[in-house]
């Protein structure tokens, strides 16, 4: 699985804040009610694949859950793996404010990085159903699904940046992210799928950060 195309990380608040809804700019997602609905449907799609995982999110129960009728429903989000990375997102753009209110620790970027990976990692397996629906999304999401995937992407770059203390990323940089993203995601698969332990992902996480940063330090 690779990440996205190699647009530049937003850094500035206005570009990292978001309402993890969908890869729209603010200006394109309407009124105040088309936006408490899409935060609506949000919520629903977590909420039931908290409880089942992928096969829980089914579009007549995020719409009835969400108090939307199924038309509109299709009409904010053409299928279940739009809403899934829509929510991965979402979970993405929260860890990110919490990583804006303190400062990261570590003396170096690579330990810096390994308690941004560390802690996110631990937060998505104590919710095992939702991360597996959420990740399985985002492998399984083609090119309809390219705005959202495309926001993940992005997400993940400002967090790395964040931790890394880098604020115009180049383009060594991105690739560096990349690699990093597509560990983390086809870790959390294994995991998901019980092809790998929690030891396994934190440590198959630190040798990666481990190769890639200390060699360019």
């Amino acid at each position: 699985m690779a990440m996205p195309g190699k647009a530049k990380a937003p850094t500035s608040a206005k570009a990292r804040s978001g309402n993890g809804l969908s890869a729209l700019g603010g200006e394109e997602l309407g009124s105040a009610a088309q936006r408490d609905r899409r935060r609506r449907i949000i919520d629903a799609t977590l909420a039931l694949a908290a409880k089942g995982g992928y096969d829980a999110v089914q579009m007549r129960a995020v719409a009835e859950k969400a108090d939307v009728a199924l038309g509109t429903l299709y009409r904010y989000f053409p299928s279940k793996i739009h809403l899934l990375v829509s929510g991965l997102a979402r979970e993405f753009e929260r860890a990110q404010e919490k990583l804006d209110r303190a400062a990261i620790p570590g003396d170096t970027p690579s330990e810096r990085l390994m308690f941004v990976l560390g802690r996110n990692t631990r937060l998505m397996q104590r919710d095992p159903h939702l991360t597996e629906a959420m990740v399985r999304a985002f492998m399984f999401a083609d090119t309809t699904a390219a705005a959202e995937v495309e926001q993940v992407g992005r997400l993940m770059e400002n967090m790395f940046a964040k931790a890394m203390g880098i604020e115009d990323p180049t383009e060594a940089d991105r690739d560096i992210f990349h690699v990093i993203a597509d560990v983390w995601m086809a870790n959390l698969v294994a995991w998901v799928t019980r092809r790998a332990s929690a030891a396994d992902v934190a440590n198959r996480l630190e040798l990666s950060v481990h190769l890639l940063l200390d060699k360019n330090s």
